[in-house]
């Protein structure tokens, strides 16, 4: 199995051409960062919004929860049976998928703003705009961005099923192999999916260590363990 595995990801042939490991890579990357996007525009406003104000705090813990519990093969299934085939229905199946940990994240980083400094800035007089953009921002950013990374890890994994309903990517190459009992071709496309799962993690890491102050990563993590 090893051997035939080694083989199938050294065929030159496998990596060339619209249906190629290559393209199907860059479709799936497309694919993920789209939904992760999407879903960040939608979960992220929301979450900043309830974390400020502290109102509708038991329903994003019931949302996410809930919507963490859905299968997402059976979302995109039933998107697919009412709006039909197309990336539009496993895209928003994806988009689905994403949101609630980008929603908890906004909120937790939000709502775990440190309360001296907020109180610091009501003594300044500041607005609540201000406190937002000023400071709850800022510190709420570790969670915020580890929210998308954890996003972003599930969109990856979980992008495969898309091709259940003819979408392309890595998924494709997967089933394909599949329907012809082909379990190097299936090992392969599974070594691929995890290899750039590690890969856009390191990216989003690396993203966060540029843009989060280690101050305030170190300051989230005290806060997580608490």
């Amino acid at each position: 199995m090893i051997g035939a595995l080694i083989d199938w990801l050294t065929d030159p042939a496998h990596w060339t051409g619209p249906g190629g490991i290559a393209a199907q890579t860059l479709l799936h990357l497309y694919y993920c960062v789209l939904s992760v996007a999407v879903a960040s525009v939608v979960a992220v406003p929301l979450g900043v919004y309830i974390g400020h104000t502290g109102r509708g705090a038991v329903f994003v813990v019931g949302i996410s929860n809930a919507m963490r519990a859905l299968p997402t093969l059976g979302v995109v299934t039933l998107l697919v049976l009412g709006f039909g085939l197309g990336e539009g229905p496993a895209l928003a199946g994806l988009v689905i998928l994403a949101i609630p940990a980008i929603l908890s994240g906004a909120y937790a980083g939000v709502r775990n703003a440190p309360a001296d400094a907020v109180d610091a800035a009501k003594g300044m007089g500041m607005t609540p705009m201000q406190r937002l953009w000023q400071v709850e921002l800022p510190t709420a950013l570790p969670l915020l961005l580890g929210g998308v990374r954890s996003a972003m890890l599930q969109v990856v994994a979980t992008a495969a099923v898309a091709a259940y309903v003819g979408l392309g990517g890595l998924g494709r190459i997967l089933l394909d192999g599949l329907k012809i009992s082909n379990y190097a071709q299936m090992a392969s496309a599974a070594i691929v999916i995890a290899v750039l799962a590690v890969l856009l993690d390191l990216v989003l890491a690396g993203a966060t260590r540029l843009l989060v102050p280690r101050g305030l990563v170190l300051a989230a993590r005290r806060g997580g363990k608490d």
